[in-house]
């Protein structure tokens, strides 16, 4: 199959740990890898946000990475990109009219409702749509509040994709839930999680060098609902416990290694650290190239994930399969992947207490951390291995293929009006 990925923010060759560089990022380059492997052609559209970069480049054998030359060529915070996505939808057309994908996959709302777009202009041309999310902006305003800096837009826009696109993936059960108050039957819903490099994140390997502490880690981006700072206010609790063996190791940022100390958000986290008496016990990485990720987290003992919402979560099945019990949050698809008291721990959201009565029961208890390590390998490597993700996917594709008859469906999103275009260009006020 010809297969079109459209992830207007989130690049496959993006360097991770930045604030729009996460999660999706990652799946779309594995999931597109593995569908190459299993024998597709894969051609990636991301928005062009560096002059220099050439307009395609091969990511590996059988897909292609094309930057959409879409808004200025330079990084845009992914909230303020709607006003570009009519003319990302321009440019995908006039590539699909050459040659015309077997299947539409975009990825998060922004990319859906330039992919919609693109795809109705090629009237009885058109190809299947399917979409993934990735996060649900009223998901995110429950969450997050005031501090939602999604453009007003999304609350009408993003279930307009939903309600449009020929199938909408969900990467967990929590999130099917969520989609059918927005009006997307659940007929046109499908589940496929996301996956875990399983040859990369094995047990077996090198380890980073480490000290006696008891060791847990945080990996991923700093944002606040991220949770890292509820895990330092863990360690702290410990820490007035007289448990002073334990460290936190933060992976994840906007800097490398040799900077890391400039980025703004390890300075919020590391001034909590100090408030919270515990700077000493904190030690921020910044990014780590992810081929180095395993490494790293084979030197911990626990890893830690306690963001206030997930809609999946990478780093979880990434610790499984290396062979590191986790502590997360009962949230979005952490809910799916770590199994309580089987693969890890759950901990109720936003409840430092919680973490830190989790963390001492697996300071505390060697052969639960043993069995938890064991049973997370297998689970990982059995059920979330990008090679049965893309298996799982291409079984979408086909039956999107199969049941949606070339130019039998229209779009029904509308195009973004240019009042609100224009205002969202010369940074109008969100609501």
């Amino acid at each position: 199959m010809r297969i079109s990925m459209v992830s207007e923010h989130a690049s496959p060759l993006a360097a991770l740990g930045g604030v729009d560089a996460g999660g999706q990022n990652v799946h779309v380059a594995a999931l597109s890898a593995a569908l190459a492997e299993r024998g597709h052609s894969v051609t990636v559209y991301t928005r062009r946000d560096d002059p220099h970069l050439p307009e395609r480049v091969p990511l590996c054998r059988g897909v292609d990475v094309v930057h959409v030359d879409a808004g200025p060529p330079a990084a845009v915070p992914k909230d303020d990109l709607l006003p570009f996505m009519p003319e990302f939808g321009r440019v995908l057309a006039e590539h699909w009219r050459e040659d015309v994908p077997d299947v539409v996959h975009s990825h998060f709302w922004m990319s859906g409702v330039a992919a919609l777009q693109a795809a109705a202009r090629l009237g009885t041309a058109r190809p299947p749509v399917a979409h993934t999310f990735h996060a649900l902006g009223n998901v995110k305003r429950r969450h997050q509040g005031a501090e939602d800096t999604s453009p007003p837009e999304r609350e009408t826009l993003e279930p307009a994709v939903g309600r449009s696109a020929d199938t909408v993936v969900a990467t967990c059960s929590d999130e099917a839930f969520e989609l059918i108050p927005l009006g997307v039957p659940s007929s046109r819903i499908a589940v496929v999680p996301c996956g875990v490099d399983t040859e990369l994140f094995t047990p077996e390997g090198p380890a980073e060098e480490r000290g006696a502490r008891f060791r847990i880690m945080t990996v991923g981006r700093l944002v606040p609902r991220k949770g890292v700072g509820l895990t330092i206010t863990a360690l702290a609790r410990l820490v007035a416990e007289g448990r002073d063996d334990i460290e936190l190791t933060v992976i994840g940022g906007s800097r490398g290694p040799r900077d890391v100390l400039d980025d703004p958000d390890v300075q919020r986290l590391r001034a909590h650290a100090r408030r919270e008496g515990v700077e000493h016990l904190v030690s921020f990485r910044g990014q780590v190239p992810h081929a180095e990720l395993a490494a790293a987290l084979r030197s911990a003992d626990a890893v830690v994930c306690a963001p206030w919402y997930e809609p999946f979560g990478i780093v979880p099945l990434e610790a499984m399969a290396t062979g590191v019990p986790v502590i997360a949050a009962a949230v979005g698809g952490l809910i799916d992947t770590v199994v309580h008291g089987g693969t890890g721990l759950h901990v109720p959201p936003r409840d430092p207490d919680a973490i830190a009565a989790a963390i001492r029961t697996l300071r505390d208890d060697p052969e639960l951390r043993a069995d938890l390590a064991r049973a997370g390998v297998a689970r990982a490597h059995t059920r979330y291995s990008w090679a049965k993700v893309a298996a799982d996917t291409e079984r979408v594709y086909r039956a999107l293929a199969a049941a949606s008859p070339t130019g039998a469906a229209e779009s029904r999103i509308a195009p973004l009006p240019r009042r609100a275009a224009a205002r969202r260009a010369t940074g109008g006020a969100r609501a």
